[in-house]
């Protein structure tokens, strides 16, 4: 479900990052430098960034200030061979969330990144809350008391996105890329749909609503 872009000019850290990270269940992306990863950004939706700090052409420090100064809260793990206290507190003041020195311990950077994910308010346990409203991602469920609703998965995972990120506007290229994949040969009218049905199920709820950006896409707003 969460979608991890691994940042390294090194190969073999690379691959070695991109094992660790899908054996942990994550979808992983991966780029050479700071360029290339904004590159793979501008495709992709990424949920963390994990970023080495000396590359060629953009390093990690330009690639972190750049977001930030783009307003971007993407969540950046910095991993770098740089272990003197200046080089952290650099990373830290261009805006990474977290710092790690190689060579990294895996099961504790898969513990700063769960971390990293809960600060951001993603539903790391795949669960989201909205006041009494529950997402339940493992079965597929909207509960608000008694009343429990299982969703067709795309529904599901069409709101379950929105509602990870309220107020973020997606595209809906961006929605139809990641629900229904990069190889569909579904058009993006069905998004339109999939949100018409989502709009209708929920009439009424005060909780959320899903909002249409013109010549946008469309974004969830929580109301509580």
């Amino acid at each position: 479900m969460f979608r991890i872009l691994v940042v390294d000019d090194d190969k073999n850290t690379r691959l070695l990052l991109r094992v660790v990270l899908e054996g942990a269940n994550y979808t992983v992306f991966t780029a050479t430098n700071g360029e290339e990863a904004l590159t793979v950004m501008d495709r992709e939706h990424i949920d963390l960034v994990v970023l080495d700090v000396m590359m060629p052409k953009m390093d990690g420090y330009e690639f972190t200030r750049t977001l930030r100064e783009a307003n971007s809260t993407l969540p950046i793990l910095m991993i770098s061979a740089k272990q003197l206290p200046a080089d952290k507190h650099k990373g830290f003041l261009v805006g990474t969330d977290d710092y790690m020195t190689k060579p990294i311990d895996d099961e504790e950077m898969l513990y700063r990144i769960k971390a990293l994910l809960r600060r951001a308010k993603i539903a790391s346990e795949h669960k989201i809350r909205v006041g009494d409203v529950i997402l339940d991602y493992d079965s597929l469920t909207v509960t608000k008391g008694e009343n429990v609703q299982e969703l067709p998965q795309k529904e599901f995972m069409l709101l379950y996105k929105l509602l990870s990120y309220p107020g973020k506007i997606f595209t809906r290229i961006q929605l139809m890329d990641e629900i229904w994949g990069t190889e569909s040969d579904t058009g993006w009218e069905t998004v339109t749909v999939h949100i018409g049905r989502l709009r209708k199920r929920f009439e009424g709820w005060q909780e959320f609503e899903i909002e249409s950006v013109r010549g946008l896409g469309y974004k969830a707003v929580k109301k509580i």
